[in-house]
């Protein structure tokens, strides 16, 4: 790309997606440049033009970014998840390609026509599910490409947290209009895997609950996936599990393989650490490595240690410049995301009505 001007990106919103995933990303990525950022918080202001210096600018509100259209080539929504929809809608409308974090939308039939408008008007529409670019969730794909583990049967799949208190804000709030809960939070990173890895649901099966005091919103919620080819998605998001289980388990015909500990992606970012700056990003350790056999639990020694892949999340946007530039393929399409909302959907459904739902 030596000579041709970066891409100019507008990040909408610097929460906690926008400072901690989005930005960075974007500003470290080869052929983007980030522009704009919508926030109209002094501090928030402060913080960004503390790492991302004078070259960055500022708006107030997204309706700014519409008037200068033809200045961007790209808007990354890292807003609530109730804007979402209004907002990629008229970055579309403003003739826009558009990044949104996950959830797309509050439901399938409005990411279908989020969809439909993106392709009507020609332009990139794609969704932050960066949860593909995990470390564990690439080497599961490499054994699975591989064949290590002959026929998958079951796929357990846990996201848990420790947080007994309730921290408050729209994502824990009980009002439906905010799409809050974990069951849309971290269940659309855990359905959105289990899909990408063995095909779409059958049929959904959910239970959600509220377990802590003054919360309003699901906190603990498992979700039950038969996928069309048979396998089985056991999935597990909490904000209740006082001792941790494993990020994965996977069982198959010949072999299978556990995985603990989270991708350390995360946690480097909230601490200032930038992808570029060392060579060892998205590295763990050996210790944490997960584990590959048959017979015997891995805790016991059973099984090879199996070398975790170094996390990926620069991929996402390199791959959306591609996209833009040379009409690579876009990395995580809407009508994915809608795929993954039908079986959200579901789910919410069998809570409320205690049976499974077919699709």
């Amino acid at each position: 790309m030596t000579g041709t001007p970066p891409l100019r990106v507008a990040l909408v919103g610097y929460g906690l997606a926008g400072s901690v995933f989005h930005a960075p990303l974007i500003a470290t990525t080869e052929g983007l440049a980030l522009d704009t950022i919508v926030t109209s918080n002094p501090e928030r202001q402060e913080q960004a033009r503390a790492e991302f210096g004078d070259g960055v600018s500022f708006a107030a509100t997204p309706e700014e970014l519409w008037a200068r259209a033809g200045e961007l080539d790209l808007i990354v929504l890292a807003s609530p998840n109730k804007t979402h929809v209004p907002l990629a809608t008229a970055a579309l409308k403003a003739g826009l390609p558009v990044v949104v974090d996950k959830p797309l939308a509050g439901t399938a039939a409005e990411a279908r026509e989020l969809a439909a408008l993106a392709d009507e008007r020609g332009l990139l529409l794609s969704v932050f599910q960066n949860r593909r670019w995990d470390n564990d969730f690439l080497t599961l794909r490499k054994l699975l490409d591989e064949g290590e583990l002959g026929d998958v049967w079951r796929f357990e799949s846990r996201f848990e947290r420790w947080r007994p208190q309730p921290k408050g804000g729209w994502r824990e709030s009980g009002d439906p209009a905010e799409i809050g809960g974990l069951l849309y939070d971290l269940g659309s990173h855990v359905v959105d895997q289990a899909l990408v890895l063995f095909g779409p649901a059958a049929s959904v099966y959910a239970e959600t609950d509220v377990r802590r005091p003054g919360a309003q919103t699901d906190d603990d919620t498992f979700i039950a996936i038969t996928h069309t080819n048979g396998v089985r998605s056991h999935l597990y998001v909490s904000a209740t599990t006082a001792q941790l289980g494993p990020r994965f388990r996977v069982l198959g015909s010949a072999a299978g393989y556990v995985k603990h500990g989270l991708d350390p992606q995360e946690a480097d970012l909230r601490e200032g650490r930038r992808p570029g700056a060392t060579a060892e990003w998205g590295v763990e350790p050996e210790s944490l490595w997960g584990r590959v056999g048959s017979g015997e639990s891995p805790l016991t020694g059973g099984g090879r240690p199996e070398p975790t892949l170094p996390g990926a999340y620069p991929a996402y946007y390199a791959a959306i410049a591609a996209a833009l530039r040379d009409g690579a393929p876009n990395p995580v399409t809407a009508q994915e995301a809608a795929a993954a909302l039908d079986v959200l959907e579901a789910a919410r459904r069998s809570a409320t009505e205690g049976t499974a739902v077919s699709l």
